[in-house]
């Protein structure tokens, strides 16, 4: 429906309902009033924003005119200022509604239109790079918790909102103190460039001593509970804890309220040094089996020295369970 025509037809109606004499006639009743002063989003300047239509003093009951949506041009860039004329904002509506009546047009000669704006917060900041870095890097290592190094300078975004780009990061990624570069967005519009101090924390459920464990202890029956910790404090922090059947020993002592790491445990050897136990080569049809001291801990699958008693000749086995070590020539 074409735009003048629909207006015109409302606001009929409205003067029709009311009882107001037709000599009143509807498009002498509206006066378009241009706006000296707007405020847009990056979606662009539309008519409703630069025009307020307004009816005669000699209406009683003054119809409700409502505009249509229409997009006369592009948004100004951020930081920008752009100004229209009467005539320009006629014209540039009459290439969408080519009948739109020119005349009872009011108010200032231009209009004044730029972008909404709010300023940057450091929170804001702060959120827009967890959520990218949580994404990016982090995943599913811990929960990130960031704080900027130092205040944010002064700094305006649009009020729709943006979303930030990084663009360069250290080697090593995210540590507890790092730099970052990164850019802001508003959809297709670059808004600004950034270079920002983090201190950053990944918090995790991690195995963590509740009383003194000592070494050789199965971790199974140890004193271990998890705890949130900051994994990006502790080293060669153990992630998750083990399952009741994993046959992890501890290798080293733990004090209580110190977190299990890695290098704490390590799977219980089936074959421990100095046992004496079955050695085993095969070779087809061939087996020949020989008691044989080992020089080494064993898992099953590990290769581990062992020693004839008699003739003192060092050999290699692959331990297969507690009692046999598989001979290798």
């Amino acid at each position: 429906m074409k735009f003048h025509k629909h207006l015109i037809l409302s606001v009929a109606l409205g003067l029709a309902c009311l009882g107001v004499s037709p000599a009143a006639r509807a498009e002498d009743a509206v006066t378009w009033q241009l706006v000296p002063d707007v405020k847009v989003d990056g979606s662009g300047i539309f008519l409703s924003q630069l025009v307020t239509p307004t009816t005669s003093s000699l209406v009683v009951h003054s119809p409700t005119v409502v505009l249509p949506h229409l997009r006369l041009a592009p948004a100004p860039s951020l930081g920008q200022t752009a100004f229209l004329s009467r005539a320009q904002v006629i014209e540039l509506a009459r290439q969408q509604v080519p009948e739109l009546d020119s005349t009872n047009w009011s108010g200032p000669a231009k209009t004044k239109v730029s972008r909404r704006v709010r300023p940057l917060t450091d929170s804001d900041m702060l959120q827009l790079l967890t959520g990218a870095l949580q994404q990016e890097q982090v995943k599913d290592l811990g929960e990130l918790e960031l704080h900027l190094a130092h205040p944010l300078s002064a700094s305006l975004v649009p009020e729709e909102g943006v979303s930030v780009k990084i663009t360069d990061l250290p080697a090593l990624g995210v540590t507890p103190n790092f730099f970052i570069r990164c850019e802001l967005w508003n959809g297709p519009e670059h808004v600004s460039d950034w270079q920002i101090g983090l201190q950053a924390k990944v918090w995790r459920n991690i195995p963590v001593a509740t009383s003194r464990l000592s070494r050789g202890d199965l971790l199974r029956d140890s004193a271990v509970e998890l705890q949130r910790r900051d994994v990006l404090a502790i080293r060669d922090a153990m992630l998750n804890l083990p399952g009741p059947d994993s046959g992890l020993e501890l290798v080293e002592t733990v004090s209580a309220g110190m977190p299990v790491l890695n290098r704490a445990v390590r799977v219980r050897p089936v074959v421990l040094r100095g046992k004496v136990v079955d050695g085993v080569y095969e070779d087809g049809s061939l087996s020949i089996s020989l008691k044989v001291e080992s020089l080494e801990d064993g898992q099953p699958g590990q290769v581990i020295r062992v020693r004839n008693p008699k003739t003192k000749r060092e050999l290699f086995g692959k331990v297969k369970n507690e009692q046999t070590v598989l001979i290798t020539l």
